[in-house]
């Protein structure tokens, strides 16, 4: 099992740039950039977390500026969205940004995607909460089109274009990797055998059937005619989690890699935290 990164990306942590280059020159594996494009002040949607949401959800910086930043100063490292949006993004303008990120980092991006939790967050973008995944769906299957074809149209409910020419095409053919960040409930994981590529299973670290859900979700797939093995998992944006904890789910054989958040603090506790994670990562691997 890899070990990830994933940052806040705040303007009070270490810049993108030089956190990539320090995990880089640790040997993580990978960087995870996150995305709000803002917290309405009303917060009438609760946060899933259940405790109160944390300062830092409302000073993201934009995860593609980020990703870019990150992916010009480094070789070997994976930047990965965790999560970008679907909901809250034009789907013509989003796949321009994905292939231009995927292509200054040599294809190296992991495309971690979501529908959203924040339902007036996603009222100011244009797109009712009931809708959600409906309006996931179809962003995502025209992504794809203007990915793969060199002439690409789309008629839907929630997305409506005549032909176009769209480039770049991503350095990843047919596209960078779909990792799906959901809730680990049984719809969650219907969604990634529809949609995924891979899991991030956003909050199940702490649930005690874990595994038994990731088995489900094996089952599911292979019902589906997909092989588990080409869904990958992460354990996703895991907080302070000591080797004694990740050997486990290292030694389970289900994840591919664990992504522990770093603090959102500065530069030097920063990399304080990367020398003592690099450690584990080693020992784990």
């Amino acid at each position: 099992m890899e070990l990830g990164v994933f940052s806040f990306n705040t303007e009070t942590t270490i810049r993108p740039d030089e956190l990539a280059v320090a995990a880089e020159e640790r040997g993580f594996e990978s960087v995870w950039f996150p995305e709000h494009t803002h917290i309405p002040a009303s917060r009438e949607s609760p946060f899933p977390g259940g405790v109160p949401l944390p300062d830092e959800y409302a000073h993201m910086a934009d995860p593609f500026a980020s990703a870019a930043a990150a992916a010009a100063v480094t070789t070997r490292i994976k930047i990965g969205t965790g999560i970008c949006l679907l909901t809250e993004r034009d789907p013509i303008t989003l796949a321009k940004i994905v292939a231009t990120v995927d292509r200054i980092s040599e294809g190296r991006f992991l495309f971690g995607v979501g529908a959203g939790w924040n339902r007036e967050e996603m009222a100011h973008h244009g797109t009712r909460f009931e809708e959600r995944w409906a309006v996931f769906g179809e962003r995502l299957a025209a992504m794809k089109m203007l990915w793969t074809e060199e002439e690409a149209s789309f008629h839907g409910a929630h997305v409506d274009f005549e032909r176009v020419w769209s480039y770049p095409k991503p350095h990843q053919r047919p596209h960078p990797p779909i990792l799906l960040g959901t809730l680990g409930s049984r719809f969650g994981r219907a969604r990634v055998v529809e949609y995924g590529d891979g899991w991030l299973p956003v909050g199940s670290i702490h649930r005690r059937k874990l595994e038994d859900d990731i088995r489900e979700l094996h089952a599911m797939l292979r019902e589906a005619g997909r092989d588990p093995a080409e869904v990958p998992i992460s354990m996703f944006d895991t907080l302070e989690t000591p080797e004694r904890l990740l050997r486990p789910y290292a030694d389970s054989g289900l994840f591919v890699r664990a992504i522990p958040r770093c603090p959102t603090a500065d530069r030097d506790t920063v990399l304080r935290w990367l020398d003592r994670y690099a450690e584990i990562g080693h020992a784990i691997r």
